[in-house]
């Protein structure tokens, strides 16, 4: 935001003009983010640089306590400006576990779960004193290749991958049916969704033909890192790189699989010490800037990256860039398009999937809506007696 806003001005006690420094299409989008969230100037210069570890806003709930690696504690704000939550405490519970976390739910520990293993789904919906919400989510899951790294930096090497993946078989044996292929980096449900592209298709013969044709008739060694906690675009990432293994075996490609703690995962990540990595992204706003520029442009190659594929694309990325400077939503979709149509060809992810998100509760848990941002929200949340 600091490259973005010149100047804020206050125009009353509860209007303010924001300046900017450059066009910026999304900005509405993305000043709706959490991120942007008004909080208190006093708690702010109070705690400094622990604020965020005692955190002051104006929402429904106020923060009361957190316990690292185990709980967070909400209370009802009273003085809430809008209409005011039904509960009167939120316990936040650290669970790492998918099945332990469907047991506490099932013997009544607590009251809804997230990121529930696709495994126990119909163990969920059968069960008669619980129930599932469930929606399309906006997210994809994907395969990042590091082209600061080789052979990764040669197109012909990333082809052979895209097509040496089977994501039917992965979907069917991870997400169960939870989660649809993904050929696109933006989810289908996205406005400038580009369905023309024809998904490339599993055919290791071709890989093994497009990995001889850049000079790795043989194969290669290299590693694949997988996450070590489940996420919505990905419920067990572990065992998708189990999969993927035995999938590059069978065109030469010899791939170790490499896990970390997720925080130390992140951290690696951002420094672009994989070759390969499994990760995803939920959109935060619904603008397709929040995935084409957040996740592939050029700028997000800068260390802490957040383009993991190291991929450093002129013409994508002023397609993009173009787009961030037209508020017409039709010109901007024709960009997009045009720009996934890159993406396609040049293959810096493969893209395996978008998951339907599923959030399994008690069946007195009343009025809980998903948000597809991937918020949890529970003010209007109620618990029948």
């Amino acid at each position: 935001m600091d490259d973005i806003i010149k100047d804020v001005v206050k125009i009353d006690d509860y209007k303010v003009k924001i300046v900017l420094k450059k066009k910026e299409a999304p900005f509405l989008a993305n000043l709706a983010m959490q991120f942007a969230g008004i909080v208190s100037p006093a708690a702010v210069e109070k705690f400094k640089e622990n604020f965020s570890s005692n955190p002051v806003g104006t929402g429904p709930f106020k923060f009361v306590q957190w316990i690292k690696d185990d709980s967070i504690i909400l209370e009802r704000n009273d003085n809430y400006w809008r209409e005011k939550a039904y509960l009167d405490r939120l316990i936040l519970k650290v669970i790492p576990e998918p099945t332990a976390r469907y047991l506490a739910l099932k013997k009544g520990e607590v009251d809804i779960i997230d990121f529930p293993s696709p495994e126990d789904i119909e163990n969920i919906k059968a069960d008669k004193n619980l129930k599932v919400v469930e929606q399309p989510g906006l997210n994809v899951g994907y395969l990042a290749m590091n082209q600061s790294k080789k052979p990764f930096d040669n197109k012909l090497v990333r082809q052979a991958i895209s097509h040496a993946i089977n994501k039917a078989d992965i979907i069917k044996a991870v997400y169960g049916n939870l989660g649809t292929p993904a050929k696109n980096p933006i989810p289908p449900t996205m406005w400038s969704y580009n369905d023309s592209i024809k998904d490339y298709e599993y055919n290791p013969k071709l890989a093994k033909e497009l990995l001889k044709k850049a000079g790795y008739e043989n194969g290669f060694k290299t590693t694949l890192w997988a996450m070590p906690v489940s996420r919505p675009y990905n419920p067990n990432a572990k065992k998708v790189a189990e999969i993927m293994q035995a999938q590059l075996k069978e065109v030469g490609i010899t791939a170790d699989i490499v896990s970390y703690e997720w925080g130390t995962y992140l951290d690696k990540l951002d420094n672009l010490q994989h070759d390969m990595c499994l990760i995803g992204w939920t959109g935060d706003n619904g603008d397709p800037d929040n995935f084409l520029y957040v996740l592939l442009s050029i700028q997000s190659t800068n260390k802490p990256a957040q383009n993991y594929a190291f991929w450093k694309n002129e013409k994508f990325d002023s397609l993009i860039r173009q787009a961030k400077e037209t508020f017409d939503r039709n010109k901007r979709t024709e960009l997009y398009k045009e720009a996934q149509v890159i993406f396609h060809e040049e293959a810096p992810w493969v893209p395996i999937a978008h998951s339907i998100v599923v959030e399994p509760m008690k069946k007195n848990v009343m009025d809980f809506k998903l948000s597809p941002l991937g918020k949890r929200e529970f003010r209007q949340v109620w618990i029948q007696k």
